[in-house]
């Protein structure tokens, strides 16, 4: 496993494959089975990964817990990240459906948050602590960042940043969060959903540490998702709309030169390209099983996409074709469950 360090703090060396506990933490993707998720979350120690990033609205509050279970104290050798912003206290109970909770950015908030996350995870800092699909009146709210500044001065967090979505879009937003200069940022980056991130990762900052998650696109770039394949209401990748998702596996066969006769599957080629993007420090794929953490952490010790590639992919998608992807995430107006 190869690492990559924060511009703005080298002591977070973070694995260039992270683990995102959401896969694990909750009923919306595929693993609900506590031994499991504390089987996979060890095992992916053991393939070199360091990086694990959760959030309080994870099974309210259960991602925090579940990262106790699994490392207890062998939080030392770890960098974990959270979020905060969702009102999980007001809304307690086990969730229903994917409508987005109520947020809270208050400075109170923000700091009983932070010791209820601390609490959860029985330590005593969190390493990347990330404002969860913040509006602008979070990002450009001074209470908000001084706050998370003076938490970081008091050693509860060694960073802060923002972790942007649940939409793709989200274009102001991030250039909102890069002029905050915050430590990282988290987006979504795929080969079949570049944009906004591809215009956010051209700003110039040089400070920001990129966080990328969704490398697969929600299943078509890993293999998973074929035209039969139908989503259970409470997964979350139900909300894709079915016409994104077809549009994807076309545009996936325009592709098949990076994998198909190559030395890497699909699913490796995916989390490869995330990884082209220099500003981009770690690459969240969703595990579900030992099988998928062999193979994608992996990732790290092979050859990486060539120059020319890249420039072929990004040709490719400045063409209609891969144009057609850029529609709506959600199939209605209510807002998906924050990721």
């Amino acid at each position: 496993m190869k690492y990559r360090s924060f511009p703005n703090n080298n002591d977070l060396k973070v694995s260039e494959v992270g683990f995102g506990v959401w896969s694990v933490a909750t009923k919306w993707w595929g693993v609900d089975d506590e031994e499991l998720a504390i089987k996979l979350l060890r095992y992916s120690v053991d393939k070199g990964i360091n990086f694990f990033d959760t959030a309080d609205v994870y099974g309210n509050g259960y991602g925090e817990e579940l990262l106790y279970k699994a490392f207890e104290k062998d939080r030392k050798d770890l960098i974990i990240a959270t979020k905060f912003g969702y009102d999980i206290y007001s809304n307690s109970g086990e969730r229903k459906g994917h409508k987005e909770l109520p947020q809270k950015f208050s400075k109170e908030n923000i700091r009983f948050s932070c010791e209820q996350s601390l609490k959860r995870l029985k330590t005593d800092y969190i390493d990347i602590y990330q404002m969860h699909n913040p509006r602008f009146d979070f990002i450009n709210n001074e209470e908000v960042i001084d706050t998370l500044n003076e938490l970081q001065k008091e050693g509860k967090i060694r960073s802060w940043g923002m972790a942007l979505g649940p939409d793709i879009g989200w274009l102001d937003e991030g250039i909102a969060s890069i002029a905050q200069n915050p430590g990282a940022i988290q987006i979504i980056y795929n080969l079949l959903e570049q944009e906004p991130s591809k215009t956010l990762l051209k700003e110039p900052n040089k400070n920001i540490g990129f966080i990328a998650r969704v490398p697969h696109a929600s299943g078509i770039l890993d293999g998973s998702f074929t035209e039969e394949k139908v989503y259970d209401k409470d997964d979350h990748r139900s909300h894709r709309k079915h016409q994104w998702m077809q549009n994807g596996l076309k545009a996936k066969d325009d592709l098949e030169f990076l994998f198909n006769d190559k030395d890497r599957t699909i699913g490796q080629t995916a989390i490869l390209f995330s990884l082209s993007e220099e500003k981009i420090c770690t690459v969240l794929p969703n595990f579900t099983s030992h099988s998928e953490i062999d193979e994608y952490s992996a990732c790290s010790s092979l050859e990486p996409l060539s120059s020319e590639e890249v420039k072929t992919i990004h040709e490719l998608w400045d063409e209609s074709h891969c144009k057609l992807l850029d529609q709506p995430f959600s199939n209605s107006n209510t807002k998906p469950t924050p990721k």
